[in-house]
């Protein structure tokens, strides 16, 4: 894959691309805190796993409060922004060929290199 410098990307795209790996990670650790369902739904318990001690289930669900879900939806509609800004950028059509290899290199392109 060619390194991240062979891309001369535009500080726009950067900051759309950072925005969309930062909302991305912010929606990904506030589901954490969610109910297992957005809905209310009881709970349930399988069977034991053969050869194992291992149950699997899940307690009732009170389901999302309104509050839960219109932030599910802010985070949502806010990455479906940041991904359209990013996927419809003009900088992508000044690319004859490698477009996905550099769509794949600017997904990359602010880590920090191992080791600084």
């Amino acid at each position: 894959m060619p390194q991240n410098d062979a891309y001369d990307f535009p500080q726009d795209l950067l900051d759309a691309q950072l925005a969309l790996h930062e909302t991305r990670a912010a929606y990904e650790q506030y589901a954490q805190t969610l109910p297992w369902s957005a809905e209310p739904m009881p709970g349930w318990k399988a069977d034991k796993q053969l050869h194992s001690h291992y149950v699997s289930g899940k307690a009732d669900s009170p389901g999302y409060t309104e509050e839960q879900a219109a932030e599910v939806a802010r985070f949502q509609a806010r990455l479906v922004e940041l991904s359209t800004t990013v996927s419809t950028h003009p900088y992508w059509d000044t690319l004859d060929e490698g477009v996905v290899l550099a769509r794949m290199a600017l997904k990359h392109a602010l880590e920090k290199p191992a080791g600084a």
